[in-house]
């Protein structure tokens, strides 16, 4: 497994540019404690990229988000306050306790009449959206061996214009050293290399550093 190491200087600028510009509110900050309080991994999106997320929802002018990997729904409490109030965003979430933590706190941040959380493997809810409304926007932050595969359901199930973000792209760049993390490595690269070959996407991938350490996210949209 890939150590996910942070400079001082990164995690002091990510640090200010939070306060200063992103400003979390009260609903942020409770997910973030939530998820310490049940001994959860530290692996939710940064706050900066919480609000990307939500302005990249906005901009796109979704209705219907899909989030694959909720986590205690720090994530998803950004995307769902960048929805309309008639929006809908529909995230799966393998384990039943995060679950609840993430109900609970998409509530508390009155946003829970917009979020359907949908328990099990992603692999196993994701048919089930078929044949419904397409997806407007999706964001993928879950198991790394199955991006692709995720990257795949994402396209099936959006449309012509739809938004897709991929998460953890960069991996301290172990996409250049798979051997490095032969467990998540391996299924970042396979993803990466989809993006740039499938004729059904264009995409872009960022490099990024901050208390996550050297990592990066894709943006793509189904053409």
């Amino acid at each position: 497994m890939v150590e996910h190491v942070t400079e001082p200087g990164w995690a002091e600028v990510e640090r200010y540019l939070t306060d200063v510009v992103v400003r979390p509110d009260a609903a942020h900050q409770r997910a973030l404690a939530s998820a310490v309080e049940a001994g959860m991994p530290p692996i939710e999106v940064a706050p900066n990229a919480g609000k990307l997320l939500r302005m990249l929802v906005q901009l796109s002018g979704a209705k219907r988000v899909l989030e694959i990997g909720t986590l205690a729904g720090f994530s998803s409490i950004w995307m769902a306050q960048g929805l309309p109030d008639d929006g809908t965003l529909v995230t799966c979430e393998f384990l039943q306790q995060h679950a609840d933590v993430a109900r609970a706190n998409v509530d508390a941040a009155g946003v829970g009449h917009k979020v359907e959380i949908r328990i099990g493997a992603a692999l196993d809810t994701l048919p089930m959206l078929a044949g419904h409304e397409p997806f407007d926007f999706v964001f993928i932050d879950a198991d790394k061996q199955n991006d692709a595969n995720y990257l795949e359901w994402a396209i099936r199930l959006g449309r012509a214009g739809t938004v897709i973000v991929m998460d953890n792209v960069i991996w301290d760049g172990a996409i250049l050293e798979p051997e490095r993390d032969q467990l998540n490595a391996p299924g970042i690269v396979q993803a990466l290399e989809m993006l740039g070959n499938d004729p059904r996407l264009d995409a872009t991938a960022i490099q990024t550093v901050g208390s996550k350490g050297w990592d990066g996210f894709a943006v793509a949209r189904v053409r």
